[in-house]
Order: C-alpha cells, then sequence, then structure tokens
C-alpha cells in the first residue's frame, strides 16, 4: 500500500515541476493547454506511425491471402494415370 502511496506522490511532484517550468516559460508550450509541444508532437508522430503501420497490415494481410490460395493450387483434372507395375 505505501509503493501506491509513494508512486502517486512522485507522480504529482513531477506533475507540479512540469506546470511550473511550463508557466515559467523553460518549456514550450504554445496553445497554453499546459502540455509542452514536445510531448504533443510525439503523440502526432506515434499517431502517423501506427496508422502507416495498419495500412501496411492491411496490404500484407492480402498478400498472404493471395500466397494461401497459390500454395493450396488446383485439384488436378483428367483421368488419374495408371499406375506402373
Amino acid at each position: 500500500m505505501n509503493t501506491i502511496f509513494i508512486i502517486l506522490g512522485i507522480l504529482l511532484v513531477s506533475g507540479g515541476v512540469i506546470i511550473y517550468f511550463v508557466k515559467a516559460g523553460k518549456i514550450k508550450d504554445s496553445d497554453g493547454d499546459l502540455i509542452p509541444d514536445a510531448v504533443e508532437d510525439a503523440v502526432e508522430d506515434v499517431k502517423e506511425t501506427v496508422a502507416e503501420v495498419k495500412e501496411r497490415a492491411k496490404v500484407v494481410k492480402e498478400e498472404v491471402k493471395d500466397v494461401v490460395k497459390a500454395v493450396k493450387g488446383r485439384k488436378r483434372r483428367g483421368r488419374k494415370p495408371k499406375s506402373k507395375k
């Protein structure tokens, strides 16, 4: 239980320090929402990366379907060859 309180205390102190630095102008926050611009830029980069990964996953899924279809092949048509004895 003490561990949870220690972690919460550390988070509160670090949040307070970040807000102080934003208000003091040490950390840039152009839109004034108390979220540093570096964090906002990082979140945007992650969103773009996730979108790209999703698109690539769709393409790979389609390719896998094509490969499975090619591996299965077609059933042989016509007479079976006579066995050699």
